[in-house]
């Protein structure tokens, strides 16, 4: 059986390790944190099962598994309250409590295997109970055959070009998203800081340095290291204008 553990706190992560040796099992790697879990599972075969903390120091480990398709048993290890942890029974999601008794460790993998791997509504019913909707902190892209990730802060515009779906970011680089829509890729972004200005381009508020009304119908934008032209189209105007004044 192969086991990739989820933690950011290394100490944890070794104790983990030594008490699935204690039982005859053999970790495969362990994962640190969100930017570094989610390129590796994109580059390596899945394992059988994963633990996995849910607080990471860069975020929540729901974000990996929204953005990678996983198909592996997954167990949470959690140190949430007993109002979260009630929220885990009612999702009916298999968690540990730290600190994990060797006991209930070897009851959950004993039944792992009957466990299916998390749906996309399961991981948003989750994370709407343990605390309200978050939003990816990162977005993986493609350079050459390698993927990387750019902080979502960083991010200026998204443009769909072609068949593919760019960023440009606040240093004025452009790269190609690994997401192939547009639509997903501002899925995972907080509608609060981006807006689809048109059927190709999506913008962040941070980075709009001029607004042009052009007509009474059509206003151009200028960003922030972004040379293409702007438009918002004539039915998002009225909608774009109160985004702005909201945010």
């Amino acid at each position: 059986m192969n086991i990739v553990i989820i933690e950011d706190e290394k100490p944890a992560a070794r104790l983990l390790t030594r008490e699935l040796e204690k039982l005859g099992f053999t970790v495969q790697h362990i994962l640190y944190s969100v930017s570094e879990a989610i390129p590796w599972f994109v580059q390596h075969e899945q394992p059988d099962l994963i633990f996995a903390d849910i607080q990471l120091a860069d975020g929540l480990s729901l974000e990996i598994f929204e953005q990678v398709d996983l198909k592996s048993a997954i167990i949470f290890v959690t140190s949430f309250d007993h109002y979260a942890i009630k929220a885990f029974k009612l999702n009916s999601i298999d968690y540990l409590l730290k600190p994990i008794e060797p006991s209930e460790l070897l009851g959950a993998i004993n039944k792992y295997k009957a466990q299916h791997s998390i749906s996309p509504s399961k991981v948003q019913e989750l994370r709407e109970s343990i605390g309200g909707t978050s939003y990816a902190k990162r977005l993986m892209i493609k350079v050459g055959m390698q993927i990387k990730m750019v902080l979502v802060d960083e991010v200026v515009c998204f443009y769909r070009e072609d068949r593919g779906v760019y960023i440009s970011t606040v240093e004025g680089k452009i790269h190609l998203l690994e997401e192939g829509s547009i639509e997903a890729a501002i899925k995972m972004v907080n509608p609060e800081k981006f807006f689809r200005v048109n059927r190709s381009q999506v913008v962040c508020i941070d980075f709009i340095e001029q607004i042009v009304q052009l007509s009474t119908s059509r206003l151009k934008l200028s960003m922030k290291n972004y040379k293409e032209e702007v438009i918002v189209s004539r039915e998002r105007v009225s909608e774009f204008k109160s985004w702005l004044a909201e945010n």
